[in-house]
């Protein structure tokens, strides 16, 4: 969560009345700008009051979550520090994060992506469009981002979370389903859609995946660690 809010501050039911959360939302989705045109990504909603199906979208959530008295979605994991909408949805925005592992032993490598937004190195994946299913997001993700087709493999779901997103606000956020693909060995993966590079790195231990990265002057994901640590505790069982 943002550092500007303490662990003892989080929780919803904390009072706070002096609570100023910076308000995150870009220009494309303020309300003037909404009012002329609708992002292809984005909802048309200017705030969570023009939202009018909470009960179907809380039936359909990831991760459960609550409304406030006046109807606005709230973090599950509680006060970001920031408010407004920097995603396509208020509330929880479903994502789908497919884990690629390739080999045994000291030959296990992870397939990870360049985000073309940040910049770090991070497990291929994105948001669950509209009509879809997890698992087709998982094959699709990974087809459009690294050009492996792994339709016909049956993945691992690891879980269903809510994700560290730099984009998240206490009224949006992202919640992904996360899987492990198993490999005999690598396969070419090439950098496309909205990743910068595709590449392999041995995975051994999160630790060895860490020194990889770093070593070649990169940065891996903070967001996804949890996931790939996860995935390594199932490989490893």
């Amino acid at each position: 969560m943002n550092e500007i809010v303490p662990a003892d501050r989080r929780c919803w039911s904390v009072s706070w009345p002096t609570y100023a959360p910076a308000d995150i939302t870009p220009p494309e989705l303020r309300p003037a700008a909404l009012a002329r045109q609708v992002p292809g990504w984005a909802e048309a909603a200017a705030t969570p009051a023009d939202v009018h199906d909470w009960d179907r979208r809380r039936s359909a959530a990831l991760v459960p979550f609550e409304l406030d008295a006046q109807g606005w979605p709230l973090h599950p994991q509680g006060r970001t520090g920031r408010t407004g909408r920097n995603l396509g949805k208020w509330g929880e925005n479903q994502a789908a994060d497919p884990i690629v592992v390739a080999g045994v032993g000291r030959h296990r490598r992870v397939l990870l992506i360049t985000r073309d937004d940040i910049g770090v190195e991070a497990i291929p994946g994105g948001m669950v469009d509209p009509g879809e299913t997890a698992p087709q997001a998982l094959q699709r993700e990974l087809r459009e981002e690294t050009g492996v087709d792994l339709c016909d493999h049956q993945p691992v779901i690891l879980g269903r979370d809510v994700v560290e997103d730099w984009r998240q606000s206490d009224y949006a956020w992202v919640a992904s389903t996360s899987a492990l693909y198993l490999l005999p060995a690598t396969v070419t993966a090439v950098g496309a859609d909205d990743a910068l590079d595709a590449n392999w790195w041995p995975v051994g231990s999160l630790d060895q995946l860490d020194a990889a990265v770093t070593a070649a002057g990169r940065t891996l994901y903070a967001a996804h660690r949890p996931l790939l640590a996860r995935a390594l505790t199932h490989l490893d069982k």
